[in-house]
């Protein structure tokens, strides 16, 4: 009789012991709802996962890209940018470690510019790797050998974090020096490398086009520079914080920084508005701000939404994710092509999910 009440009083207490254990299926341990979005249009959500401010894109955004390349002077010595070449294109996995645009560096694609001659010293590596660039420049190459000046970016961009990080990568593993210098972008490093003020600089592919053929941006053909390499693809990224904003055609109206009036991001924002038959300077608001004041001010809402040309993930737009939702807007399909058809140095590209 002891051994039954005992087996009986065990049997209850491990019943109560398992219905305490058992989850409310109301309570906070239920899974999370990972549905998608049921408006496909709406654009891709920066929203805070983890309740830490991070944020993640939550959709792939469409939109078109230009080539990050870096240009030269005609007369920087032949075996300086041999050197410079071959010591990022030989420690990939060492610079990636560094900065994550190191991981998208490409021998094919460096090579692979055809609208401005290479450089003789950065051809010579190239063809050693079985790469023949489209031309070489023609008495390039020939000048003294000094200390290089780089002319990146702004502080927030991925030009002057990368570009640092390739230049004291060259500094420290030959016996080339090379300084990296902030500045207002493609332009302008154009401008001091004709002048003399940089010999290396971060150009947006489109921008260097219209330098060498004196178009758009250059009243005059732009010549004493040749290619050293491209580098991996800049994203046009419409950046807001109005989840209203679905697409290109809802910035009508708005207050929506451009970039610097003239600069090459401005080009980028006037192309693709007129894509929407948005005139830049009637059809919306226009704002004349670089990347950190753009993003400033769009945390601030002192502004609707931003033109941001640059290597995703860029400086700037991760920063502003932090303080709460942000949204990439996609160009649909149909206006795609439309751009690309008038404008053949765009580049459709898909910014995946997860990359803020």
């Amino acid at each position: 009789m002891k051994k039954k009440f005992s087996l009986l009083m065990a049997i209850l207490m491990l019943a109560m012991l398992l219905a305490g254990c058992g989850g409310d299926k109301d309570s906070g341990s239920a899974p999370a709802d990972t549905s998608a979005p049921a408006d496909a249009s709406a654009p891709a959500d920066s929203g805070s996962s983890d309740g830490s401010g991070a944020s993640a894109v939550a959709e792939d955004t469409n939109t078109v890209a230009v080539g990050a390349v870096v240009i030269a002077r005609d007369d920087v010595p032949e075996d300086d940018i041999y050197a410079f070449t071959s010591a990022i294109f030989e420690n990939i996995e060492a610079i990636t470690e560094q900065h994550a645009k190191g991981g998208e560096l490409d021998l094919d694609f460096a090579s692979s510019v055809t609208s401005v001659p290479y450089h003789p010293g950065a051809a010579k590596y190239f063809a050693e790797k079985g790469k023949e660039v489209a031309s070489v420049k023609d008495g390039a190459g020939s000048g003294d050998s000094k200390a290089l000046t780089f002319g990146t970016g702004g502080e927030s961009g991925t030009y002057y974090a990368f570009g640092g990080v390739l230049s004291n990568f060259v500094s420290n593993s030959t016996g080339v020096s090379v300084t990296a210098i902030t500045s207002g972008g493609s332009k302008e490093n154009i401008e001091n490398l004709a002048a003399g003020d940089v010999q290396l600089g971060f150009v947006q592919s489109d921008v260097m086009s219209y330098a060498y053929n004196g178009e758009r941006l250059f009243d005059a053909k732009v010549e004493n520079f040749s290619v050293v390499a491209a580098l991996y693809m800049e994203q046009v990224q419409i950046v807001t914080t109005n989840p209203d904003i679905k697409s290109v055609a809802d910035l009508a109206g708005k207050s929506v920084s451009i970039g610097d009036r003239g600069s090459g991001v401005w080009f980028n924002a006037v192309d693709v508005l007129s894509a929407y038959d948005i005139d830049p300077d009637t059809g919306i608001s226009p704002v004349y701000l670089g990347f950190a004041d753009s993003t400033e001010n769009l945390k601030d809402k002192k502004i609707d939404a931003a033109f941001v040309v640059a290597g995703a993930p860029t400086t700037s737009i991760v920063d502003l994710a932090t303080s709460g939702p942000v949204y990439l807007v996609s160009l649909d399909e149909e206006h795609t092509n439309a751009l690309l058809e008038v404008s053949p140095y765009y580049s459709a590209y898909t910014i995946p999910a997860g990359t803020y």
